[in-house]
């Protein structure tokens, strides 16, 4: 049944007025304050006449975030895309897809400073078709707490608030989680019991106000808005283009509504937020000038031969590309010498980014070298337009190391947070969930833990010496330096300065195959209310149970072993919690004592993932 189309003139619409003349402005050239809802007193003349060309869709891009990625989606289903550059394309549109990213202060300081939120709220308001997604879906509504109160565009009764963390839920909210579908919303229809990609701190609540708008709920803690439907207007707070194929089916269909698209969809149960598995690609140029995928050694990446040459694992567009059609939940690129020269001349980096999200439909990271910059003409460049460059290029989220942790040493020592810092800078506008900062400890071990102020812990396995104990301390410069910080009083200062995922690294594991160490995972998961992803040391599958089933790690992050394909096999004595399903691909039933031997083409991760199961890189991991 056919939703009904919106018919609320007396919807409240913050805007302001409309020039023809008006164009995006740079979020970086525009101050944030708090907005207040008002209704809109008078409505010009706002006629929407709609383009005929079926090839184009109009896109509302007002420069936050990586909407290459939605870019990309687009083009890779055959449409052309026409960029807002005024109020009257957004008038004009024949569909139109606002793919808000960033925080939501910003992105209203952009609406009404350019006339656009005016036009918008008249286009939805004449049932145009249109695509909100995730800030995109979040502004439609009266306002958010987010940096606030600020008012949105109030199309939507209610407010969008923090998710609460209280209870030992995450945030941000991130990863691959199950939707509740609770009525017919067309774009939805071949998602049904698959998992979809979030990222996000901030969401709407169900209400009797706005029950009539609501398509689909997720359960994170609470149970939230995960896609509205009213006429032609949809909304989606998950990330369409970054959830592989079930992603690009929403786009598909919202572009062609009355197509057959799909054949008999994949049954299974899709009903918690799952773990993910992280491919890592470590970049770097080699001793001839290429940029290739390499691998360390504790942190050395050359060759212990008479030549001593950088390991070359491959090409990272190409490697990012296997990984993406193998079923990886995201892609991280570790640009490995970034720190040592200016981001933004690192052409090579930039285009590896874009030529990768292409074809990459899954959340891409991006670390190295983001800090602030004097350049050699004396040109300063702050780490919020070295991020941006990144974000344009494809980056979902950026990784921040050796800025981090001086940061954070700054902050523990004045108790003050500037509002300066690479974090707090970059997760102001861009939001906290794209702010991941990159944690180097190496562990240094102790026979009394009172013999330093950091926080130190009490080992499961002794030290070289016998030591029961040891704190890790961190590194800056790809391990080359240490620093008087432990990873225990980063991992909290970071958070407390914006911060929304941590990665944690440890020297002494790195490409070890040895397993993560679960000592420092767990003390640091169990200290923050962020996720934390674990990283070194992953050699074999149980090192991914291990990690997921004695620590609060959300993520697992690996390597070596992927770009090496060394698990073919999969072999859970003692597994996760798995629940039963059916798998219609393979025509096999996993239950809780599973023992899988996996294609070598890695095509069942997605089949699993569908199913409800999460499952890695490559057919090489299965995970809940």
């Amino acid at each position: 049944m056919e939703a009904a189309p919106f018919t609320s003139p007396s919807s409240t619409c913050k805007t302001s007025s409309i020039s023809s003349s008006s164009s995006l402005i740079s979020l970086s050239k525009i101050s944030y304050r708090n907005h207040s809802p008002f209704k809109l007193k008078s409505r010009r003349n706002l006629s929407v006449r709609a383009s005929n060309d079926d090839s184009v869709v109009t896109l509302l891009d007002y420069g936050a975030g990586n909407v290459r990625s939605v870019r990309n989606a687009i083009r890779h289903l055959g449409f052309q895309i026409k960029d807002v550059q005024t109020p009257k394309d957004i008038l004009n549109a024949r569909r139109l897809i606002f793919p808000g990213v960033g925080a939501f202060a910003p992105a209203m300081d952009v609406l009404n400073n350019t006339g656009m939120g005016e036009a918008l709220c008249s286009y939805i308001q004449n049932d145009r078709p249109f695509l909100g997604i995730c800030l995109g879906l979040q502004l439609l509504f009266e306002s958010s707490d987010e940096n606030g109160p600020v008012g949105g565009l109030g199309m939507i009764p209610g407010v969008v608030g923090r998710f609460d963390s209280s209870h030992g839920f995450r945030v941000p909210h991130i990863g691959w989680n199950a939707l509740q579908i609770t009525k017919d919303s067309e774009i939805l229809d071949d998602i049904r019991n698959r998992h979809v990609y979030f990222v996000h701190s901030y969401r709407a609540m169900p209400s009797n106000e706005n029950k009539e708008w609501i398509s689909s709920t997720c359960n994170y803690g609470d149970e939230f808005i995960a896609s509205v439907r009213r006429g032609n207007v949809h909304a989606v707070q998950f990330h369409p283009e970054k959830s592989g194929d079930v992603g690009l089916s929403v786009l598909r269909r919202f572009l062609l509504p009355k197509s057959s698209l799909t054949g008999k969809r994949t049954e299974g149960k899709a009903s918690k937020l799952a773990k993910r598995v992280i491919a890592c690609l470590d970049v770097r140029t080699n001793d001839e000038g290429d940029l290739v995928v390499t691998k360390g050694d504790q942190y050395d990446v050359r060759e212990h031969a008479e030549q001593s040459k950088v390991r070359n694992l491959g090409k990272p567009v190409e490697l990012a590309g296997q990984y993406y059609n193998d079923g990886a939940d995201e892609v991280s690129f570790l640009n490995i010498t970034g720190f040592r020269d200016f981001p933004l001349g690192d052409v090579p980096m930039l285009q590896v980014l874009r030529r990768a999200s292409e074809n990459v439909f899954v959340p891409l990271t991006v670390g190295g070298g983001i800090r602030d910059f004097t350049d050699s003409n004396g040109r300063y460049y702050s780490s919020l337009e070295v991020a941006s460059e990144y974000f344009r290029s494809g980056a979902d989220k950026i990784s921040i190391g050796s800025d981090a942790v001086h940061a954070a040493e700054e902050y523990l020592k004045t108790k003050v947070k500037t509002g300066k810092s690479s974090i707090e800078q970059i997760s102001r506008v861009y939001g906290n969930q794209a702010v991941v900062v990159s944690i180097d400890p190496r562990r240094v071990y102790l026979n009394d833990p009172s013999d330093v102020e950091f926080k130190s812990i009490k080992l499961t396995k002794p030290g070289p010496n016998g030591e029961e104990y040891a704190w890790y301390q961190c590194t800056i410069n790809g391990g080359r330096e240490g620093r008087p910080i432990g990873a225990y009083e980063l991992a909290k200062a970071v958070e407390e300065l914006g911060a929304g995922e941590i990665l944690l690294n440890c020297i002494d594991c790195d490409g070890q195959g040895k397993g993560f160490d679960i000592d420092l995972v767990k003390m640091i998961s169990d200290a923050v209310s962020i996720p934390v992803i674990a990283s070194s040391g992953a050699g074999v599958s149980e090192h991914f149970s291990d990690v997921f089933s004695k620590t609060n790690a959300s993520a697992a992050l690996a390597a070596g072993i992927f770009h090496r394909k060394e698990m073919a096999d999969i072999a859970f004595d003692q597994p996760l919690e798995l629940e039963l399903l059916y798998c219609e691909t393979y025509n096999m039933k996993i239950s809780n004592s599973a023992y899988l031997l996996l294609p070598s083409n890695g095509a069942l991760g997605l089949c699993l993932r569908a199913s409800g199961i999460q499952c890695s890189i490559m057919s090489s991991s299965l995970l809940v």
